[in-house]
């Protein structure tokens, strides 16, 4: 039938038009503030740090490594590193940062200082809501603000924060193995016998 096309189309263009005023999945908006989307779990909004257990200076994974500040395109994170150590997530004494900032202001959102933080230290928001009349010390956010709890990164990236939970208990046992191997002077005699035979073997 001549002009058989151009009908089916228009009753498609019809159905999403009309539709898109009666169906719950054709509507586009929400009432916000009163309604709200959920967010989907790869939304990246602004970088935090993240802590294990209550407090957050005692758990903070951040080691002041500076490969972030390094890394960071538009540079608006500014570190200082303690001069003393503290224990890390795995046990091991290490550096923390004395200092941390990030202007919000100048953040674009890159995530890179995610990708390149080898200790699963900092990670992106999905809070969105942060527009302020303080156009410097209210975008320059100092450790204690950018600071939240693994908990919180579960909750907003759950897939991600199973992987790092895994990664960074996979490097606690080996830590735990290591520590323990050394004080056992069994192990260390076994495994000085075992370098001994594979060194007379070469």
């Amino acid at each position: 039938m001549l002009g058989e096309g151009i009908v089916k189309g228009m009753v498609e263009t019809a159905r999403n038009f009309f539709g898109s005023y009666v169906s719950k999945d054709r509507l586009t908006t929400v009432q916000f503030p009163e309604e709200r989307l959920p967010s989907i779990e790869a939304t990246r909004d602004f970088p935090f740090l993240v802590y294990d257990g209550e407090d957050w200076q005692a758990g903070m994974r951040c080691v002041a490594c500076q490969i972030c500040e390094k890394e960071c395109p538009p540079k608006c994170i500014y570190i200082e590193k303690s001069k003393d150590k503290k224990a890390d997530a795995v046990g091991k004494p290490q550096f923390y940062p004395a200092v941390f900032n990030i202007d919000v202001s100048v953040c674009m959102s890159c995530q890179i200082c995610v990708e390149v933080c080898p200790f699963e230290a900092i990670k992106m928001d999905n809070e969105f809501e942060l527009s302020t009349d303080d156009r410097f010390e209210g975008l320059l956010w100092d450790k204690a603000r950018l600071s939240k709890p693994n908990a919180h990164y579960q909750n907003i990236h759950p897939t991600d924060a199973a992987a790092s939970d895994a990664i960074l208990a996979e490097e606690k046992a080996k830590a735990e193995a290591k520590t323990k191997a050394a004080a056992d002077p069994k192990s260390n005699a076994t495994l000085a016998s075992a370098l001994q035979t594979a060194s007379s073997t070469q």
